[in-house]
């Protein structure tokens, strides 16, 4: 599924927490692994580059020797200039099937920063992307390094959403324990001339959701459980993670009501910045 991976490596307890996380993605079929370090010689003073690079060097050491402790076959590269553009040329060129990239979560207002790197890379990817937030919180340390243990996968019923759910089932077929398929009804759009078809709204959208349930089911041994909310989308969806301890929720982008375009003032984004759990975005068509 994801056998060819991009890790973007900082220097940061983050950054080696995030890398202990990608052990899951063995269990999806992932054997190699490009650890790639990050620099903007634009961003330092030239006195201090050298220094910053026996740095970089010393921390992809670190980082790749636990990664091969976790099965990867690993290769490192520093990279410098548009970041952007540099790791989607790189995964393009040399057909990296996904970009991990790390995150860590601001407890003051209890949301990601996204800027630099993650910013970078994030937005206008054509690659899925999986955002592996900090995970040093209240769980035990198994939980939150295992992130295939529980996927949350909210729909909106779009082509994108359809192209996200495939990349669901591959994961079931791999092993993932649990899935939750999760709908909202949108308050803002059903409120108040929808209301009175709310019912009729969940009966339907609720026959929908047992034929994915079924798909998944017949896969494999897996715990499905499907959940329609009424309510405003990001707070349903954060609600439901810190309830059930998620720890990974699988998006597709560029779909139509709540999963549209990420870093366009969506839902999508919303989620990715201020949810505990990681993400995994899947790009849709962009045509």
């Amino acid at each position: 599924m994801f056998d060819k991976i991009i890790v973007v490596s900082e220097v940061s307890n983050a950054s080696s927490e995030m890398v202990k996380c990608v052990k899951s993605l063995r269990s999806l079929g992932a054997e190699e692994c490009l650890l790639i370090q990050c620099f903007n010689p634009q961003d330092i003073d030239a006195g201090v580059s050298s220094y910053l690079t026996s740095v970089f060097n010393e921390n992809l050491k670190n980082q790749s020797a636990m990664l091969a402790e976790q099965g990867f076959k690993v290769k490192t590269q520093i990279i410098s200039g548009n970041i952007k553009n540099e790791i989607n040329r790189i995964a393009q060129e040399d057909q990296y099937s996904l970009i991990v990239v790390g995150a860590e979560n601001h407890s003051i207002v209890g949301s990601l920063f996204l800027g630099g790197i993650a910013y970078d890379i994030l937005y206008g990817s054509t690659k899925p992307i999986l955002l592996i937030k900090d995970t040093n919180q209240d769980q035990s340390i198994d939980d939150t390094k295992d992130l295939m243990r529980h996927i949350l996968f909210p729909t909106d019923f779009s082509e994108n959403a359809d192209i996200a759910f495939e990349k669901v089932k591959e994961m079931v077929k791999n092993g993932v324990k649990k899935v939750t398929i999760f709908h909202i009804q949108d308050e803002s759009k059903i409120n108040p001339y929808l209301l009175h078809r709310l019912v009729e709204f969940n009966e339907v959208d609720n026959g929908r959701l047992q034929k994915l349930k079924d798909e998944l089911i017949s896969l494999n041994e897996v715990e499905v459980e499907i959940q329609i909310r009424y309510g405003a989308p990001t707070a349903e969806i954060i609600k439901l993670v810190d309830k059930e301890k998620i720890p990974l929720i699988v998006m597709g982008t560029q779909g139509r009501g709540f999963i549209k375009e990420i870093f366009l003032g969506s839902v999508s984004h919303n989620i990715v910045r201020h949810a505990s759990a990681s993400v995994l975005l899947i790009p849709g068509n962009r045509e």
